[in-house]
């Protein structure tokens, strides 16, 4: 009998803080940075057997990714056919839910999994935490091998925890804590086994494994492609007459709420209602969205009722971050405003959670 071949993994280097280095003027991305990683990760005793294949599709600190590189991204891992038992992609931690969601998006259909990961500190740096996220995505693929896109980041008690790819928010500020919403994560690595995160609103791993996931869109190739959407968040104080179209209106508005999906809407506010912005956007053909909202059958504030009786949007059940990348990718691949609304609303990997 033949023995059994190491499992093959490709391993995709974006850079960020997981591939940087320190040098004079800052932390920044270095060419043998990502590399270094791999020699860590052979260095830890009792392993897994693994077939490594690297590539670098780009190399720069997360908070300079522009849409093109999604793109590139995307077109790297569905590349990534015959025999692969996952994917990993490095990436930097600023806009690490960014991308998670927006991969989420553009590989929905992937028979693997896909497993984004990041680093606090640069793998030089003693607390780094950027070898034991490596190792623990690593693990995740070997033993889950669910299909799908998730990210994985350790938390400050040291547990390996991993989100589904549309499920988590940016890191805090000042703790570099990530969460997911109702701080219910898809699940944990612990001694090298995934343990799921048994929460009503988190799918099996039975049902990512038997599902029929829908085509992906075809993300622009050409940054230049890409539309202009604006995102704002509110707090008091906001006034909207910053705001002019008149040279370069957005494609769509997402426009974030407080906690209890509200903003302001209170009459005779000039400028600092939402309600009158809303009316703006509308006459000049640009759709406002709002998120997250709840629900006109359950506990909505009046103020939330002016403004979708205005023409907002509402979206409830999702988080801000799922929603602007698919609001982002929706006005990139739909020409019609409707059919950009429909495919927001259309799940493609567990962005709404019911």
């Amino acid at each position: 009998m033949s023995a059994k071949l190491p499992a093959k993994i490709l391993v995709l280097f974006t850079g960020g803080t997981i591939g940087s280095r320190r040098g004079a003027h800052g932390i920044d991305v270095d060419a043998s940075g990502s590399y270094f990683l791999m020699e860590q990760y052979a260095q830890i005793a009792k392993t897994r057997e693994i077939d490594f294949e690297t590539a670098q599709p780009c190399n720069l600190l997360s908070e300079n990714l522009v849409p093109g590189d999604w793109a590139t991204l995307s077109e790297a891992i569905r590349a990534a056919h015959g025999g692969y038992a996952g994917v990993i992609v490095t990436h930097g931690s600023d806009t690490l839910s960014f991308t998670s969601a927006m991969l989420s998006y553009l590989c929905c259909d992937a028979p693997f999994p896909v497993v984004l990961t990041a680093a606090n500190y640069p793998l030089d740096d003693p607390r780094s935490n950027g070898l034991a996220n490596f190792a623990a995505s690593v693990d995740f693929i070997a033993d889950a091998g669910l299909p799908g896109v998730f990210a994985l980041f350790g938390d400050d008690r040291g547990d390996s925890v991993v989100y589904l790819g549309t499920r988590i928010t940016q890191a805090l500020p000042f703790t570099d804590q990530f969460d997911a919403p109702y701080a219910a994560p898809f699940g944990r690595m612990r001694d090298g086994r995934f343990e799921p995160n048994t929460h009503p609103l988190n799918p099996a791993g039975a049902e990512l494994a038997r599902r029929n996931p829908p085509s992906p869109p075809a993300p622009p190739p050409r940054e230049e492609a890409w539309p202009a959407v604006l995102y704002i968040k509110p707090y008091p104080g906001l006034d909207y007459r910053a705001y002019g179209f008149e040279s370069r209106p957005p494609r769509a508005v997402l426009h974030d709420t407080y906690h209890s999906g509200t903003a302001n809407a209170r009459d005779g506010a000039e400028g600092r209602s939402l309600v009158p912005f809303i009316s703006y956007c509308r006459e000049r053909g640009v759709d406002v969205y709002l998120v997250p909202m709840r629900s006109p059958e359950g506990d909505m504030y009046a103020s939330s009722s002016h403004l979708t009786g205005a023409g907002g949007i509402a979206l409830g059940n999702i988080s801000s971050e799922a929603a602007l990348m698919k609001l982002l990718l929706a006005c990139a691949v739909c020409a019609d405003d409707r059919e950009v609304e429909r495919f927001v609303r259309t799940p493609l990997f567990f962005e709404y959670m019911a």
